[in-house]
């Protein structure tokens, strides 16, 4: 029986995975043909939120952006669910593609400022029952 421990996503779909060394992973959106609206994460109905038409296709998204906002978690939230590390930061990115997205940041907390550049990263959110590390998209300062 081997201990190597498998990486899970936190929910299947929302990024793509390398193919290859150099590429990185990217989250993955709808876009609808007809307005030009980008929603993340992808929209599971195939109708648009903002004119209704059904013309949704799947999107790569950019990985980057800029803090919108953010707030620094210092307890961690009653109920037991998030499992994380505590601090954490939590907040809204503007990404390149003119859509907002909620995540989590990673790196110095310290740092992180309203406007600084970011970028998507997978990174280990915690570990479940048998010791594998389930993972998320998260953004990094650049």
């Amino acid at each position: 029986m081997s201990d190597h421990k498998k990486k899970i996503p936190v929910e299947e779909g929302l990024w793509t995975n390398p193919s290859s060394p150099g590429d990185k992973p990217q989250l993955i959106g709808s876009k609808c043909r007809s307005c030009g609206e980008i929603f993340f994460p992808r929209k599971k109905k195939i109708i648009c939120i903002h004119c209704q038409q059904r013309k949704l296709e799947d999107v790569k998204l950019s990985g980057k952006g800029k803090i919108a906002s953010f707030t620094v978690v210092e307890r961690a939230p009653a109920g037991g669910y998030y499992k994380g590390p505590v601090p954490y930061a939590y907040g809204a990115v503007n990404m390149l593609e003119n859509v907002q997205l909620f995540t989590l940041f990673t790196g110095n907390l310290d740092d992180l400022r309203v406007g600084m550049d970011v970028e998507m990263v997978i990174d280990k959110l915690s570990n479940d029952v048998e010791g594998n590390e389930i993972v998320t998209y998260q953004f990094a300062p650049i």
